[in-house]
């Protein structure tokens, strides 16, 4: 059945609304009033208060005992399904493992494109005693670090053009953007310094799917002071060994 344009609109604005709500939930503000979920929107009260009632109807939101809300028991089925998809296949682990320790114990990780953002996807913690922490789930910048580079590549101008846009860097960044996706394409890697954090610095390869294209990057993290050049170029046949068996699993995302 057809739906009106404004009332597609509205709905759409609403939905919206309502996963910028569930966002404000995290490890450290694990519960939220009314009050302080009303100022961090600047919405009015009246359309905090709808979106919750509608938001605990269907279990997403769960009002305690002392009135705060904290996400609902709904949301549980949700995330043991996302776990599932995409939980990592014995051998994508071990792959992960395995680059870790070829790299002398520096942190391994999987990215995937969300949007304007990339996703930690998967991990294996480095044995290194000074290391950089990421979170599985994490959303990152998609126009900074190694991994954003091979993200980006075969990106349309649009999307370079609307990445830039989220950097907040003018329109000019698009260009740099495109360079450094065509740079990745080309030698197969990328490597970046401190373009997110001062300090931190990480190299990445593309994993593509039987088509060619680039579904996500695997790459390894940590602080600029291990991330020499050589270093670096020490790192690359690992790297592109991950890779390429990655690439032959065809594991993102889960099955059935």
């Amino acid at each position: 059945m057809g739906t009106a344009a404004g009332e597609g609109g509205e709905g759409v604005r609403s939905v919206l609304r309502a996963l910028d709500l569930l966002a404000l939930f995290d490890e450290t503000h694990r519960s939220r009033s009314v009050r302080e979920l009303t100022d961090a929107t600047g919405l009015a009260k009246s359309t905090v208060v709808r979106l919750v009632a509608t938001l605990e109807q269907r279990g997403l939101l769960w009002s305690r005992g002392d009135g705060r809300l904290t996400p609902g028991a709904g949301l549980l089925r949700w995330a043991a399904l996302a776990q599932d998809a995409w939980r990592l296949p014995p051998e994508a682990v071990e792959c992960l493992r395995v680059l870790s320790v070829r790299s002398g114990g520096e942190s391994s990780r999987i990215y995937i494109r969300q949007g304007g953002s990339r996703v930690c996807v998967a991990q294996h913690e480095g044995t290194q005693q000074l290391r950089h922490v990421v979170r599985i789930g994490e959303e990152m910048p998609l126009w900074a670090g190694a991994s954003g580079h091979v993200l980006l590549i075969g990106g349309s101008a649009r999307t370079l053009s609307r990445v830039a846009a989220a950097a907040g860097r003018g329109p000019d960044f698009a260009a740099v953007l495109a360079t450094r996706a065509r740079l990745a394409a080309e030698r197969g890697w990328a490597v970046s310094h401190g373009e997110r954090a001062d300090g931190v610095s990480a190299v990445a390869a593309p994993v593509t799917d039987a088509a060619g294209q680039v579904v996500a990057a695997v790459g390894l993290g940590g602080p600029t002071s291990r991330f020499t050049e050589e270093r670096v170029e020490s790192f690359r046949p690992a790297l592109a060994e991950a890779a390429k068996r990655l690439s032959e699993l065809r594991f993102l995302g889960g099955s059935g």
